[in-house]
């Protein structure tokens, strides 16, 4: 598997996202929010990613294996999870 996945300008967000060529989408693999309170407008306080499980239509979607979705889940997790954030406000 070819995995390119670069987070630059927005914590939160991908620039550049790719599996095998095919341009992702980090939802396909599980669901980013901040899972904190307090912070304020446009502002994050704890923002996680969690993945889910996979599908046969998002493994062939990508052309991955189980153990190549985990691996993709687990590179997201580190890169997307970040906790507090003020860079939109």
């Amino acid at each position: 598997m070819k995995l390119n996945l670069d987070v630059l300008r927005f914590l939160c967000s991908p620039d550049v996202f790719e599996i095998n060529g095919i341009e992702a989408e980090w939802d396909d693999f599980g669901d980013l929010y901040d899972r904190g309170s307090g912070a304020e407008e446009y502002a994050c306080a704890n923002m996680q990613f969690t993945g889910i499980d996979s599908t046969p239509e998002i493994l062939a979607k990508y052309g991955i294996s189980q153990s190549e979705y985990n691996e993709v889940v687990s590179e997201l997790v580190e890169k997307l999870s970040f906790g507090a954030c003020g860079r939109c406000v």
